[in-house]
């Protein structure tokens, strides 16, 4: 069994600043935050340490994260993203608001891991290594991912 003081000291921050990214709000954060390690708190006499236990505690913030956007019935907001044009970066084009829902919309389509790398790393504004990290893979892998995320969200914006 593991020390709860231990796994909070050593995991708070990541967890935190996961929720963060997730949710860009820090009071929203921090509470998440502590529901996760309030959850993790009961149920850590059970885990059976089949993966880290960062990316335990993160999948259960994940998981608290969309239970909180289901019981409040409120979408992530992207209204304030679009993408004007093509041709430009995907970086550039999010700032334009006139095509939010459409990038929303490709966005939702993309398989995982592609959806969340990419999230993470324009919304979340998360580097290549953090991402790895959650994914318990390396920096280049999560590059990879990334840019092949934004061309599918290119092709498809190119096909609209």
């Amino acid at each position: 069994m593991t020390d709860f003081e231990e796994v909070y000291q050593e995991h708070f921050k990541t967890v935190h600043l996961y929720l963060l990214a997730l949710c860009k709000d820090p009071a929203l954060a921090e509470e998440l935050t502590a529901d996760v390690f309030f959850k993790a708190l009961k149920a850590l006499p059970n885990f059976r340490g089949d993966c880290d236990i960062q990316t335990w505690l993160c999948a259960m913030g994940r998981n608290t994260w969309i239970s909180h956007l289901r019981k409040s019935e409120r979408n992530v907001s992207l209204e304030e993203l679009s993408i004007p044009d093509p041709s430009a970066s995907i970086e550039e084009q999010v700032a334009d608001k006139q095509l939010a829902m459409q990038v929303h919309r490709i966005l939702h389509t993309l398989p995982e891991p592609y959806k969340e790398v990419f999230s993470l790393r324009v919304f979340g504004q998360l580097s290549f290594q953090d991402i790895g990290a959650l994914f318990e893979k390396n920096a280049n892998w999560a590059c990879v991912t990334y840019h092949r995320a934004r061309r599918r969200i290119q092709q498809a914006m190119e096909v609209v």
